[in-house]
C-alpha cells in the first residue's frame, strides 16, 4: 500500500481525518455510499480508477433497494480485497490451492474488522438498520416519496447522516490498512 505523495507527510490521524473529511465530500457531492468510500479512499491511495466503478452498484443498500449490506461497508471491503484479497491465480475448477485458503482468510480477517466497527457504532452493517438508527426509520429508496423524504431528513446535506456513514467507512478501511500494512 502507498500513500499519495501529497499526503505522504501527515500523520496517522491526520491521514484518518483526510479518509473521513473526503467520504463526507464524496457523499454529499456525488451520492453512492459505495462509490463514494472507494473514491476518498483511492484520493488518499491511489489505485486503479476501475475499482471506484466496480462500486458503483452496491450504493444504497445494494442496488438502492435499502435492503441489504450497507454501501459504505462494501465500498470499504471491496478497497480492502483490492490489497488483502484472493488473488485469481490461487482459484481453481479442478484442484484445491492451500495457499488460495490463506489469501481467502487474509481478506475475510480484513473485512471482518471493518464489519465490528460497524457493528460497534450502529448497531448493524445493513442499510436498513442504519438508517433506523440515524434517522429513526428506513426508507424505501427506490419509492420516489420515500426518496424525497431521505432527503428530506438531510441524507445528502446533514454531515451527520449518510455522509458521516461514508466518512466513517472510508477512515475506519484506511484505518485497518495502515494497521495490517505496518505491523
Amino acid at each position: 500500500m502507498k500513500i499519495l505523495k501529497k499526503y505522504r507527510g501527515l500523520s496517522k490521524q491526520q491521514l484518518l481525518e483526510k479518509a473521513y473529511d473526503l467520504g463526507v465530500l464524496f457523499e454529499k457531492y456525488s451520492g453512492s455510499c459505495s462509490q463514494c468510500t472507494v473514491a476518498a479512499l483511492r484520493e488518499i491511495l491511489g489505485f486503479e480508477e476501475a475499482i471506484v466503478q466496480v462500486a458503483s452498484s452496491s450504493c444504497g443498500g445494494q442496488a438502492g433497494l435499502s435492503a441489504g449490506t450497507c454501501g459504505g461497508i462494501i465500498g470499504g471491503t471491496i478497497v480492502l480485497d483490492y490489497y488483502f484479497g484472493r488473488s485469481a491465480s490461487m482459484l481453481s475448477s479442478t484442484k484445491e490451492i492451500p495457499e488460495g485458503a490463506a489469501e481467502l482468510s487474509q481478506a475475510m480477517e480484513a473485512a471482518r474488522l471493518l464489519c465490528d466497527k460497524f457493528i460497534q457504532q450502529y448497531g448493524s452493517i445493513l442499510c436498513p438498520r442504519l438508517q433506523e438508527k440515524i434517522y429513526g426509520r428506513s426508507f424505501n429508496l427506490q419509492d420516489p416519496n420515500d426518496w424525497q423524504a431521505f432527503m428530506d431528513a438531510g441524507a445528502h446535506s446533514d454531515p451527520t447522516k449518510c455522509m458521516s456513514v461514508v466518512g466513517n467507512a472510508s477512515r475506519w478501511t484506511l484505518e485497518i490498512l495502515i494497521e495490517k500494512f505496518h505491523r
